[in-house]
This record gives structure tokens, sequence and C-alpha cells, in this order.
């Protein structure tokens, strides 16, 4: 009895102080965190929602889950503080006023691929792994199925407006998620015509390069800037780093980008990327290696010299934002995708960096009350983060538990804190015993379970993260096409019909 009624006097209590915050106990009330926290929640009180955005800026993570995002903001806060803290720091979106959960699966697969993904966000519609913007009514890989299934395209409205367009990417511009915002096709990997099938070409279809350069003058991108050169070159040709074209039909598409539009320019390297006239250029084509861009952690080693994502998303916005109409900005930081695919998270964890980066670059040379910022991602990884490592603990390196010393799993050997579910670190019989292994080198592979030749994507949500005007409507858990309708709403696209 005396325990119930110790248990009711201490309730009343708590239940007097929290009805009078001047009667918390200032350990309570002075904290830090109890301030930085009322201060966040007051400020969010306080916004003011505008609805309509001249200018829209989307941000893709390929890979980017959440796990990746806890990560990659320890991973930054311990590079600034040389190896200390890292939990209490924020990539620059995550910290925007307006945060949903996005459900990512495509209509036939549970979890999905980035065509699938990318298609829902560039066209309100779900659809298949592996096609971009048709309908799920088509059959992947087959031409003459995608005839009539066709789907329009964020870019295709914004240019019927009048709006500026451009597309970025650090993986190829014609792979799957930059390649779903411009081009129909029911085959991801018919990057070049040397990849179309013999129906296809009956069918005329025609390849994802062809479809970015071929488009007509008030459909044209104003900006496309990533990788994937050898699908604009003839197979006859070598390019500035010695590698070879793979179009079969003799065409050059970075000439033809250059003849078919005005004041276009086509760049190659940092060099000729450094030394473009914004004012005198409308139409820019970059295509800086001949697959995918390098690694951020690469990125120095490059032969013909490389931009980074910043400095690309910084450019784009400059040749953009001369459309006094305003723009439609889409950015993918593709290579955190293809790290986590190899096991590799410290050059997942530093493009993901890189591209909290260039939403800083973003958010600071653009009007806030113009211009809606979106970050999200395709898909997730199996990705995890486990163990109980102290606060502090090198992210990429072993657990070491709050009284300092290392922890070690049942076979008496220690283990990082990042590791994955499947994947090329897993290995079949004896686990390798890393007490000697530097696992913060950026060729680390850190162990799986499940061993496979690639890491595959999980099917968790994602999240979306948004400020500016419009940014309200990023709200809840969603599904992935409801993106799309954010981005339309904000700037008055015209592709919805109620």
């Amino acid at each position: 009895m005396m325990i119930k009624r110790l248990a009711a006097l201490i309730s009343c209590s708590l239940v007097s102080m929290v009805a009078n915050s001047a009667a918390l106990p200032s350990v309570q009330s002075d904290s830090p965190w109890f301030k930085d926290s009322a201060q966040l929640v007051a400020s969010k009180a306080n916004l003011e929602n505008k609805t309509k955005a001249k200018n829209v800026i989307l941000f893709v993570g390929d890979g980017m889950g959440i796990s990746t995002l806890t990560a990659a903001r320890i991973y930054q806060g311990q590079q600034i503080n040389g190896n200390q803290g890292g939990e209490e720091n924020f990539l620059s979106f995550e910290q925007f006023n307006h945060t949903a959960l996005v459900k990512t699966y495509n209509t036939n697969q549970q979890t999905p691929d980035s065509a699938g993904t990318m298609t829902a966000i560039a066209t309100g519609v779900k659809s298949k792994a592996g096609v971009l913007s048709v309908s799920d009514t088509a059959l992947r890989g087959n031409c003459l199925s995608s005839k009539g299934n066709e789907l329009v395209t964020l870019v295709d409205l914004a240019n019927a407006k009048g709006l500026s367009t451009g597309v970025v990417s650090t993986a190829r511009i014609t792979h799957a998620t930059p390649a779903a915002t411009y081009a129909n096709s029911p085959e991801r990997n018919w990057e070049a015509d040397s990849n179309l099938t013999a129906e296809a070409v009956a069918n005329e279809c025609k390849d994802i390069a062809y479809q970015i350069v071929m488009r007509d003058q008030d459909n044209a991108l104003s900006v496309a800037l990533g990788g994937g050169r050898r699908a604009f070159l003839p197979n006859t040709v070598t390019d500035g780093e010695n590698k070879t074209g793979r179009r079969k039909d003799g065409m050059d598409l970075t000439q033809a980008w250059v003849e078919n539009y005005e004041n276009a320019a086509y760049v190659w390297n940092k060099e000729a990327f450094d030394a473009i006239d914004v004012a005198s250029t409308d139409h820019l084509l970059g295509l800086f290696n001949s697959s995918h861009m390098e690694y951020e952690a690469d990125r120095a080693d490059d032969v013909g010299g490389e931009p980074s994502l910043t400095e690309m998303t910084a450019k784009s916005i400059e040749l953009l934002k001369k459309n006094d109409n305003g723009y439609l900005l889409i950015v993918e930081s593709g290579r955190i995708d293809h790290a986590h695919h190899a096991g590799n998270a410290k050059r997942a964890l530093m493009d993901a960096v890189e591209l909290s980066n260039a939403v800083k670059a973003a958010y600071e040379t653009t009007d806030p009350d113009e211009t809606l910022i979106l970050v999200t991602a395709d898909h997730s990884h199996v990705f995890t983060i486990a163990g109980y490592p102290k606060r502090g603990n090198p992210i990429l390196g072993l657990v070491h538990g709050v009284d300092g010393n290392l922890s070690t799993a049942i076979d008496g050997k220690p283990y990082t804190t990042l590791g994955y579910t499947n994947g090329p670190g897993a290995v079949v019989g004896t686990r390798d015993d890393l007490s000697s292994v530097d696992t913060q080198d950026r060729d680390f592979m850190q162990q799986a379970l499940v061993p496979m030749g690639s890491e595959t994507h999980a099917g968790e949500d994602i999240s979306l993260h948004a400020t500016g005007p419009g940014a309200n409507l990023a709200q809840g858990v969603i599904e992935q096409n409801v993106i799309f309708h954010i981005i339309n709403q904000a700037q008055s696209l015209g592709g919805t019909k109620y």
C-alpha cells in the first residue's frame, strides 16, 4: 500500500511540474538538450507555409536509406571534430522543416529497383522494376508492348510550361535514375543503340542516349551533366581518356547536341567545365567519364578531372536561373548505391556527405521564398548500424563499449559498427579477425551475413526532406509517386487532373 501511495505522490508531483514549466528542476530546464529542442519546436510553430514555387530542385541520393543518413551524419561530424562525437551532427537537409517517410515498392517487387522507383517520382505512376517512365502494362524488355504506354515526366511538363530543365548525376546520365526523368523505355539497360534487341530495333524503340539528345527544341534539357560518355560516341571513336564509344550507328551524339540546340556546348573534363561561359551558354552537356563518374573518395585521381557534385549543382543553377519563368533541376548522387552494392561503406558515406554539401550550396544560392528544395532517395540498402559502441566511437571502426574496451562476438573476434545483411563481404566458414585490419581504409569491405556477389537493395521506407514553397506538402507516410504531385502542385505544372 505504501508503495502505491508513494507512486501516486510522485506522479502528482511530476504532473504539477509539467503543468508549470517554472517548476521544472534546473537540471532539466537548463539542459542544452531541453532548451535546444524547445526552441526548435517553437520555431516550427511559427512557420508560414507558402504554396507556389518558381523553381524546384529535387535531390535523389541513390540507395540513401535511413541507416545511410545516420552513418553519414556521424561520419561528417567526426571528420569535423577529429573522430570525436558526431552523433549530434546534422546533414544540411536534415534541418529542413518538413519531412515524410516514403514507401518504395515497385508494382511487381517488394524490394524495388531504381528504374521503377524513379519512374514513380518522375511521372506520378508506380511501375515495374527495370522500366523507365512507361506504365506497368508494358513488358520489360519488349519494345512493342511499351507503345502507347509512355508516361509524361516532370521534365516534359516543366518544358511545356516554359521552364528550363536540368538533370545531373554522378552515375552515367543514361543510368536508370536520371534516365527515368527524360526517357521512355521498357528496358533500363538500353543505354546505347548497341544495347537494343532486334525486336526493339524492328519496332523503332530508341536508346536512352539518343532520347536525351534528340529531343525537340522546345522540350530540350538546358543542362545534362554526368558520366556515360561511351553511349554517346561511335565505337570507332576513342575519347580523351582513351576509352572507346559503344554506338553502332556511327552517330556522335555529343556533336549532335551542339548542332541541335542554340548556344549549346559540350564538355568532357573539369578544365572545360570550369571554362564554360554561362552567360553565352543555354544548353550544356557534360560527360565526365566513359562510364560512371568517380566516387568522391577517388575523384582527385581521375585522368581528365571531374567536377564535384556540388560544382555541377552550382553551375546548373547558375545557367538555369537565367530563365525568368523558373526551372526544374533534378540532381542524383548515384554512387552511394554503387558503393553499397560493393559492400564498401566509406565510399558510400563520402558520397552521401558530398550530396549534403551540394544541397547546402543549392540552398545558399537560391531564394528560399521562390525555390522548393526536396531531398530523398529512390530506395534503401541492407546496411546496418549495430553493436553497442560508445558515443564518439569511429563510425567506420571496430566497436568499443562504454568502458572503452574492444567488444567481441561469440567467436572471440571484434566486429565493426557498420555491416551488411548480404553482400561480397560475407565469408563462408570462419569469420576474419579484424584486430589488425584498418577498417577505416577506403577500400575496406564491411563483413556481411549472406554471401552474394553484390549487396542488394532493401525494401523499407526512405525519407523525404523539404524546404521552400510547397514544402509543407511533405508530411506523413506517402507512396513514392506522391513526390511527383508535390512538385506538380508547387510549380503548377498542370499535370494533375481532379
